[in-house]
C-alpha cells in the first residue's frame, strides 16, 4: 500500500475557538449542498447492473423523467 501525504488531526478546542466553530459551520453548509434525489433525479438506493450500458440507460431514463417533471411543473405555472 502506498501512503501519499499525512492527514493532521484537528485538535479539539478546549476551550472552543471561533475558528473551529466557523470551520464546522462551513463543513455543515457544504454537506447540505451535496446532491439529493431531487437534484440528480436518481432515487436513493443501491442499484446493481450487469453492464455499463445498463447503468447508463438507467441514468438516462432517470434524467428524462426528471426533465419531464420540471417541464410539466413549468407548464402548469409552478416555477420551482
Amino acid at each position: 500500500m502506498k501512503i501519499i501525504g499525512r492527514r493532521r488531526e484537528r485538535p479539539l478546542g478546549q476551550p472552543p475557538s471561533g475558528d473551529l466553530l466557523a470551520a464546522g459551520a462551513r463543513f455543515n453548509d457544504e454537506v447540505h449542498r451535496l446532491p439529493t434525489g431531487d437534484t440528480t433525479f436518481i432515487a436513493k438506493g443501491i442499484y446493481r447492473f450487469k453492464t455499463h450500458e445498463e447503468a447508463n440507460q438507467h441514468q438516462l431514463d432517470c434524467l428524462i423523467r426528471g426533465m419531464a417533471k420540471i417541464a410539466r411543473e413549468r407548464a402548469n405555472g409552478r416555477n420551482e
